[in-house]
């Protein structure tokens, strides 16, 4: 694996009503019972989720895809502005616990008429050579972690 580093100047928004209250969208965020419930895109479950809600807090969470394969992530919080505002980084790790790639994910929540606005702004920070291969899905993977969130949410 090549140990050299590129800044990647990407980045991703996207925006969801859920159809609940802002609180509970909250929680559902920062509950680490609740996050592991919803967190990926469909049908990945996560053996693994901690998180250390407080600045500097880290959030370890590995995701199981359907055909057992395990994508481990790390991060760390660097905003909380509770029920407003979320600021973390992600790195998807390789087979050595190494980062393929780290994201700053900013995520805003707003009361709405019909629930919550949820707004992201990822953007990739630094990735290696590989990194592309994961990347080019990150759209598809937020905007269907966030059709298991709504499900999730709504449904209680």
């Amino acid at each position: 694996m090549s140990t050299t580093t590129l800044t990647v100047p990407m980045e991703m928004k996207l925006t969801r009503l859920i159809r609940a209250p802002r609180s509970l969208v909250w929680q559902a965020w920062t509950d680490v019972d609740k996050l592991q419930q919803w967190w990926g895109p469909q049908r990945f479950t996560n053996p693994r989720c901690e998180i250390d809600l407080r600045v500097e807090g880290l959030i370890r969470i590995d995701m199981r895809a359907p055909d057992g394969i395990v994508f481990p992530m790390s991060g760390e919080y660097e905003q909380i502005v509770p029920p407003e505002r979320l600021v973390f980084l992600t790195s998807a790790l390789d087979e050595q616990g190494e980062p393929i790639f780290t994201n700053r994910n900013t995520v805003v929540f707003r009361e709405a008429d019909a629930g919550t606005e949820i707004s992201i702004h990822t953007v990739v920070v630094v990735a290696t050579p590989h990194a592309m291969q994961y990347l080019k899905g990150m759209r598809e993977g937020w905007s269907s972690s966030l059709d298991k969130l709504a499900a999730f949410v709504e449904s209680n």
